[in-house]
């Protein structure tokens, strides 16, 4: 682990105020400004953020709650390190879930709230979009809308267990749907016009071609995730048998 504080240069200095401190560091850390084993010195964190110590030992509490921080004694709190193989493995296990899930929200019905719930992140999305560039404010809008979309449809699936499943693989952070860690523009586009597309499957109740399109969702953002950390596509997983 380092000892050391990662300086963020000038163009990466910290966002707007108009985001919350955890807001902040979360953002910083998902988009690479401070590396894995990075020790987070409250010191140095208050004065980048212009904010008191205070805050910033509450976010880092929460952020260490989280998954993305580790905390050892007498030396504080570091980014956590994941490898590459476990966040792979969080997204396989999510395809599956999730793609069950859509199926039984196709097979189920939407109730009218959360068929309006999903308009709502459909239409934040396309608004967000057209602007036709992305900042790090809008990796947090996102990563709401995002959160909105799929959180809904674990809802609409009444099935409690698998709820909870999906949400044990959302303790790697990189596979949390409000933690947006790929975020290129045609992305994130395309990203959006497989929700549009997964809707339409489940309004139309079609359920094997609504479980079908999120398994190709989430092994996509899979893909893009792997891509942005390594510079490689992810790795084939080989067929049993």
């Amino acid at each position: 682990m380092s000892d050391t504080l990662v300086e963020p240069s000038e163009p990466d200095r910290a966002p707007t105020r108009s985001l919350s401190v955890t807001d902040s560091i979360r953002a910083a850390i998902l988009s690479g400004t401070f590396e894995a084993g990075v020790r987070m010195h409250e010191v140095r964190l208050s004065e980048w953020l212009g904010v008191s110590r205070t805050p910033v030992r509450s976010a880092l509490q929460t952020l260490a709650s989280e998954g993305l921080l580790e905390y050892a004694p007498n030396r504080g709190y570091a980014v956590r390190k994941y490898l590459t193989s476990e966040i792979v493995d969080a997204y396989e296990i999510r395809a599956m879930l999730e793609s069950l899930a859509a199926r039984f929200a196709a097979e189920r019905g939407l109730k009218e709230e959360e068929r309006a719930a999903i308009e709502r992140s459909l239409a934040d999305g396309d608004a967000l979009l057209a602007k036709g560039e992305l900042t790090e404010n809008d990796r947090i809008s996102y990563g709401a809308i995002n959160f909105a979309f799929h959180d809904t449809i674990h809802q609409a699936a009444r099935c409690r267990m698998l709820g909870d499943m999906v949400r044990l693989c959302q303790s790697v952070p990189q596979s949390s749907h409000r933690n947006v860690v790929s975020f290129e523009l045609l992305d994130v586009r395309r990203r959006h016009d497989d929700h549009h597309r997964i809707y339409d499957a489940i309004i139309m109740s079609e359920p094997h071609r609504a479980e079908l399109l999120m398994r190709e969702h989430v092994a996509s953002v899979k893909t893009s995730l792997v891509r942005s950390i390594t510079g490689r596509p992810a790795p084939l997983r080989r067929a049993p048998g």
